[in-house]
């Protein structure tokens, strides 16, 4: 072999090595884990990132929605951030459980595991149910337990004023408990496929509507009725005085809602994603990250 074929194969490997290596180093492995909560559910989560990184980001899906959906979040950001998804209880391969279904209770899971894992300050981004556990969470521990909060396309509850506040939307809500507790399987099919605006052949449609068919259809009515109409989660935002986002499809019919709802907190930032449904993170996940980078400079 001659020096110049060996030169060649030698730069080649080297060539390859930086590729793989950067590959990791843009995509970090997704590690999984389940920790109890006091009252014996176990809760599963996945996990990016060093456990030393400044920053923690915790992400929490919708309504019997599994953590993994926020995948392309898990590995961009933890390639700079710890990131930790979680399956509430009664979601995903977390305990399901007829007690505790509310996002008081998934607020408290959630303190719960985030302490075992070492984590006392995180940024909480919660999308669709999601963000009213982040301020069920706020509420219960305070400004000081978060560094920063991020809503992602829905709202903060007002309780059973949403029957006044927002008439059509709560026949809806309640309309489609209905359905769903009727027909569970084909609504589920429903939702699912409105999650998202444009085509995603990287995901398996099937797998996700399986998963949100593990939430036994009782346990997910009740849910959903404690999500919309428990009580009256705003002034827990009201009073926050940590840095906070608001992520909006463009097309949301609740637009104007989070809208106000960013208002009334002060200094929180409002970003509406066109293009995108429900599932902004994914139908425009450039963008989301971005303005999820930009909001993540604030947080101290």
């Amino acid at each position: 072999m001659g020096v110049s074929t060996k030169r060649f194969l030698r730069t080649a490997t080297f060539v390859l090595f930086l590729s793989i290596y950067s590959q990791a180093a843009d995509h970090p492995t997704i590690r999984e884990g389940f920790k109890k909560t006091a009252d014996g559910v176990s809760i599963h989560y996945l996990e990016t990132g060093s456990n030393n990184s400044a920053q923690t980001l915790v992400l929490i899906p919708g309504w019997r929605l599994p953590a993994y959906l926020w995948k392309e979040q898990l590995q961009k950001f933890g390639a700079t951030e710890r990131v930790i998804a979680v399956d509430p209880r009664s979601q995903g391969q977390s305990t399901k459980t007829a007690d505790g279904n509310t996002p008081e209770q998934r607020a408290r899971d959630l303190h719960d595991i985030l302490a075992q894992m070492g984590v006392s300050r995180p940024v909480l981004v919660g999308w669709s149910q999601g963000a009213q556990d982040v301020s069920a969470y706020v509420a219960q521990f305070g400004n000081d337990s978060v560094a920063g909060v991020v809503l992602v396309d829905s709202p903060v509850s007002a309780g059973p004023a949403e029957v006044d506040l927002r008439p059509a939307f709560s026949k809806a809500i309640l309309g489609s408990s209905y359905t769903y507790a009727t027909h569970p399987k084909e609504f589920s099919e429903g939702m699912v496929q409105s999650l998202f605006k444009l085509p995603h052949p990287e995901l398996d449609i099937p797998a996700i509507v399986k998963s949100t068919l593990q939430t036994p259809t009782y346990t997910g009515v009740a849910m959903l009725i404690a999500d919309i109409f428990g009580t009256d989660r705003r002034p827990a935002l009201a009073k926050l005085n940590k840095p906070a986002l608001v992520i909006a499809s463009a097309s949301s019919p609740l637009l104007d809602a989070q809208k106000e709802m960013a208002a009334s907190v002060s200094g929180a930032k409002f970003v509406a994603v066109d293009d995108s449904a429900h599932a902004v993170f994914i139908d425009q996940p450039e963008k989301f990250d971005q303005a999820l980078q930009e909001f993540l400079k604030t947080v101290q």
